[in-house]
């Protein structure tokens, strides 16, 4: 057995005299010294993340982590530095590592269930929540996860009842507060929600997320009562905090934003042969979906929907909006040098992308052999470069409803921040990114020999049998009156996007909400109003 370095006894009587910072300097200077514990290069690890070096963090605990493969809290700390890293399913292996050597490490259970949440597996965010609140049944933040996690799928009973019993154990518990109120709003009680929401505006150690919510929020419970102006200021506000916490990351100095990549994409586009981009199929397995479908748009415009009528059939799975092209968007969309060697792709390294996919979709759980196997994600619009060359043979269904329906929804929804999600903190980023998005989606078309069928959001609530059936023909499936139960409910995966709530009411007309909101979008208007007349909604 190795002996214990000489600083060790040093660092643990700082550790249980709560000395923290006491015991980092002595673990970095044992460090320097040559003196390695794993002990010692976690506190070196933790004060590296706290001052936002996050790489030197990385490799102080893998290191850790290879000193000590067993130790639990250092693979929950690794965990929790790779979540920050945005590498969430490496996250996810540290803490289920943590897990199986200690299945009783609440916090391990916990950081399991906030990551899995934030990469959309609601049902095992929701699992981990649920034994974190066994195994700490005194700490009401897994309770209020839970609370918010029901408020997700418009299960308002349980959302309340949740959110009530973490804040009688904390009252004025943030996460549980902003699912009460939600509840509240969706239940016929906007006013409650309102005072609950002014009330939790007026803690000054609210987080600047808690912060955004809570100000979103209140812009809902402010259109249930009918002042949309006052509703609009909310939204504004919330947009207005979260802009101001994530513009570091998202819009800093040297930061390509994804209106600065759509710009140089677009222009790489206008002058491309389009001989160059014309896929060579892939050679067939027995592996193979029946149909290989891609669902793409733009946020908002219907496609959770339409992709949870499809798979009321048993012949059909989905990907439920999760991002599988992720290797091949690495490696050719990088720039228009990429983009270059996409277009001049051979035929080994086509398939070889093809099985990074097709892995990738097995291991998000679907199930594409022998079905319909549809991949849902709107914005992969930008990517179909890649499914031109990769996939030829796949069918488009591209989504549309209303730009102004879609362009208002996108700046009041509260997403999870990315490099997209953050163009829509403002009005006027959002109408220009979705009028981007429309136009390089236009110049593909024009360059790109694809099978695409533009499917209205309006259609299929106002024919549902009528639109429903031209995307089975469109798709190869055969229709039934089986798609009108898509409400039903069953077996499937929670649905991880803020159209949740809307599904879950079932077919109900969405179409028109901007009107009441006219004046304030009129600065969106000169980015929307070609589109507008393209699909067909007329100015009124």
């Amino acid at each position: 057995m190795t002996a214990a370095p000489p600083a060790l006894g040093p660092v643990m009587d700082a550790l249980r005299a709560q000395t923290i910072e006491r015991a980092v300097d002595l673990a970095e200077a044992a460090l320097a010294r040559g003196e390695e514990h794993p002990l010692f290069l976690n506190l070196r690890a933790w004060r590296a993340e706290t001052a936002g070096r996050l790489d030197a963090a990385l490799a102080d605990l893998q290191r850790a982590r290879v000193l000590a493969p067993a130790d639990v809290p250092t693979l929950n700390a690794l965990g929790l530095c790779l979540a920050n890293l945005q590498r969430p399913f490496e996250a996810l292996e540290a803490f289920a590592a943590a897990l199986a050597v200690n299945p009783d490490f609440g916090p391990a259970h916990f950081n399991r269930g906030w990551v899995s949440e934030d990469v959309g597996e609601l049902d095992d965010a929701r699992a981990s929540f649920e034994a974190a609140a066994r195994i700490e049944p005194r700490d009401p933040t897994p309770v209020a996860r839970l609370a918010a996690l029901a408020a997700r799928a418009a299960d308002w009973p349980t959302a309340r009842s949740l959110a009530e019993r973490a804040l009688a154990m904390q009252p004025r518990h943030p996460t549980a507060a902003l699912a009460l109120a939600a509840a509240e709003t969706a239940e016929g009680a906007p006013d409650a929600a309102r005072l609950r929401l002014l009330t939790l505006l007026s803690d000054a150690t609210l987080s600047p997320i808690d912060q955004a919510q809570a100000q979103g929020q209140l812009g809902d419970a402010l259109e249930r009562l009918g002042r949309p102006a006052d509703a609009f200021a909310r939204f504004t506000a919330a947009n207005a905090a979260l802009r101001a916490f994530y513009a570091p990351r998202f819009a800093g100095p040297g930061v390509q934003t994804v209106p600065a990549m759509l710009t140089w994409v677009a222009r790489y586009f206008e002058t491309a042969p389009p001989e160059a981009w014309r896929g060579a199929p892939a050679r067939p397995t027995s592996d193979d979906p029946a149909a290989h479908v891609f669902l793409l748009g733009f946020p908002r415009s219907g496609t959770t929907l339409l992709e949870r009528v499809l798979t009321t059939s048993p012949r059909v799975s989905a990907s439920e909006e999760r991002e599988t092209l992720t290797d091949a968007t690495m490696e050719f969309m990088r720039g228009p040098a990429t983009l270059d060697r996409l277009a001049a792709i051979s035929e080994a390294d086509a398939e070889r992308h093809r099985a990074l996919y097709w892995a990738r979709v097995r291991e998000l759980g679907g199930d594409p052999a022998g079905r319909i196997f549809i991949d849902k994600l709107p914005l992969n619009s930008i990517k179909l470069p890649l499914i031109a060359k990769l996939f030829p043979e796949a069918r488009i269904l591209f989504a549309v409803r209303d730009p102004r329906d879609v362009v208002l929804s996108c700046f009041r929804q509260r997403f999870r921040v990315n490099p997209s999600m953050f163009e829509f903190l403002t009005l006027e980023g959002s109408a220009r990114f979705y009028a981007q998005v429309m136009s390089l989606s236009a110049l593909y078309e024009q360059r790109f020999d694809l099978r695409i069928h533009r499917h209205r959001y309006e259609d299929l609530v106002g024919d549902f049998d009528g639109a429903t059936r031209a995307v089975c023909d469109f798709i190869g499936l055969g229709w039934s009156e089986d798609l009108r139960r898509f409400d039903a409910g069953g077996t499937r995966r929670s649905i991880a996007t803020p159209s949740a709530t809307q599904v879950a009411r079932g077919l109900y007309d969405g179409g028109g909400q901007w009107r009441r909101y006219a004046d304030q979008l009129a600065p969106a208007l000169p980015h929307l109003a070609p589109w507008i007349e393209r699909f067909g909604y007329g100015q009124g």
